[in-house]
C-alpha cells in the first residue's frame, strides 16, 4: 500500500491523472450549479409572466 501511494503522488503521470481527474469533478460540479441555477431562473421568469 505503501509503494502504491508514493507511485501515486511521486510520478508525472499520476500527477497529471489527478489533476484531470479533479478537474472534471469541478467541472461537474460547476455545470449541475450553473444548470440548476439557470433552471430556478426560468422556472421564476415564467411564474412572474404568469402572474402579470
Amino acid at each position: 500500500m505503501d509503494s502504491t501511494m508514493s507511485a501515486l503522488l511521486m510520478t508525472d503521470v499520476a500527477l497529471m491523472s489527478l489533476g484531470g481527474i479533479a478537474f472534471m469533478l469541478g467541472m461537474g460540479v460547476f455545470f449541475v450549479r450553473y444548470f440548476l441555477r439557470h433552471m430556478h431562473e426560468d422556472e421564476a421568469r415564467e411564474a412572474s409572466k404568469r402572474q402579470g
